[in-house]
């Protein structure tokens, strides 16, 4: 038996089990057999996972912006749950995107996995095939997968998401698009479909939404799980008006890849991107009014990281905000890690619910698995968020890592330990969330505690593997 045949089994006697409250009777399951429940509905809900990528803590109205006008996001956290302390795996792309899919700490792959998959330097590999991912568990117990937007994990066959348990795939496979023109880093066409270029005219974000409600209108009579990942608001900054920057041929190995827009002009153009993605919410959220699934529709939105306050001390101030937050993308202080996140589920979810339960990316699959009532698949460094989402219930206590290069950082309680090779600094985040108060002399016993904790972690996790390259 495949791998994927031994999943659909495994998530048809459970999904069975949760449906109709008894196990099912036969040892072995086609998939013809675990397609047929598509047309159950009465307790397995959809999902739409809603991803932004580089959006900060602080950059929508509900989590303080002052000018971003985002009332889509605005209102999906009054019908749902907003997130305080909900943290991406990493604070790059790809390795966010690693641990939302697999439900594990993205360093289990190697080294690689702690910065972004560059499409110039680690070009001929990608997610390891081995690894069941959150649509291939989903894609086993019935439901249909799509994706729409940017990949980051693997830019060549066999790591695409096709082969990653997506029925369905549209966008990008790097990290960095141009917003209009969909050309690469390197000057090269970067629009997929499915296993093979196919380019479209459109801004980004207008593509993966119309692709995404026209997956939803395809599959409104079956169960399914839409991964709805945009690339706004990461550079080129582009708005929706803005024509194409990136000329085919043509190499952006150099600060030309952040757009055609000089210092004291991007903020008004980060602004019209992160506009454009509520626009985006809008149009989903209405589709699944429109075509009766709003009901029976679990909403996830996140960001895979934490947003760039400059770069290389260049736009400081003008393109994204974290609140309060010390740091920005690739720290492993809050803000490169702490990210709005809202849940919704009408009827599920408490309307206008706060959450200060600390939470992250790699929980995700847990709880798509419990809520679809199938078997969560091996090994599983997440918790399942359902006692939370659906009844307000704490979270098990449990520290929480974060590595990049020699960077990192545990999460305890209140207490957030960082170390580099030079330093180390003990924050108490409910006393202290800008981390500006280092804690670290006046407890010593908790930080030998900490760093006995990270030392353990990284024993478990460790490959040997090269050190990724940045690749911002």
């Amino acid at each position: 038996m495949n791998r994927r045949a031994f999943l659909q089994m495994l998530a048809l006697g459970a999904t069975e089990h949760v449906l109709l409250g008894c196990a099912h009777p036969h040892a072995h399951q086609s998939a013809s057999a675990a397609r047929s429940l598509k047309g159950e509905r009465r307790t397995r809900p959809n999902f739409v996972l809603i991803l932004a990528d580089d959006l900060g803590y602080g950059d929508l109205a509900c989590y303080g912006h002052p000018h971003n006008r985002t009332p889509h996001m605005d209102r999906l956290a009054r019908e749902g749950m907003r997130f305080t302390d909900f943290h991406s795996n990493g604070p790059m792309c790809s390795p966010t995107r690693a641990a939302l899919l697999t439900g594990q700490y993205q360093h289990r792959f190697g080294r690689i996995f702690e910065g972004a998959l560059s499409a110039r330097d680690h070009a001929h590999t990608g997610l390891p095939l081995e690894v069941t991912t959150l649509p291939e568990m989903l894609q086993g117990a019935g439901y249909a997968t799509g994706m729409f937007g940017k990949w980051h994990l693997g830019y060549e066959l066999p790591y695409l998401p096709t082969r990653h348990g997506f029925d369905e795939f549209r966008g990008l496979l790097t990290g960095d698009g141009d917003h209009h023109s969909h050309l690469s880093r390197s000057g090269t066409e970067d629009w997929w479909h499915d296993e093979q270029i196919e380019m479209e005219s459109g801004y980004s974000v207008d593509l993966i939404t119309q692709h995404s409600i026209d997956f939803l209108a395809r599959h409104k009579d079956e169960p399914f799980f839409l991964y709805v990942a945009h690339l706004a608001i990461h550079f080129p900054w582009q708005g929706p008006d803005d024509p194409p920057h990136r000329v085919k041929g043509h190499d952006y190995w150099n600060l030309s890849k952040l757009g055609p827009h000089p210092q004291g002009q991007v903020g008004p153009v980060v602004r019209r991107m992160v506009e454009s993605l509520d626009a985006s919410v809008g149009r989903i959220m209405a589709a699944l009014k429109r075509l009766g699934l709003d009901e029976n529709t679990l909403v996830f939105l996140a960001s895979d990281n934490g947003g760039y306050l400059d770069y290389d001390n260049r736009f400081a101030g003008e393109i994204s905000s974290n609140g309060p937050l010390r740091g920005q993308k690739g720290d492993v202080f809050e803000g490169g890690h702490r990210v709005p996140a809202i849940a919704r589920w009408p009827g599920r979810i408490e309307a206008g619910a706060v959450t200060r339960q600390t939470a992250i990316t790699m929980d995700l699959l847990p709880t798509c698995a419990n809520l679809a009532g199938v078997t969560t698949p091996p090994p599983t460094d997440g918790l399942s968020l359902s006692p939370l989402l659906l009844d307000g219930a704490p979270l098990p206590p449990r520290d929480l890592f974060w590595r990049k290069d020699h960077l990192r950082a545990v999460r305890r309680g209140p207490w957030k330990l960082v170390t580099t090779p030079e330093e180390t600094h003990l924050f108490n985040l409910d006393q202290d969330l800008p981390e500006r108060h280092d804690l670290a002399p006046h407890h010593p016993k908790l930080v030998a505690s900490l760093l006995a904790s990270l030392q353990t972690w990284q024993h478990s996790i460790d490959r040997n593997e090269p050190h990724a390259h940045s690749d911002r």
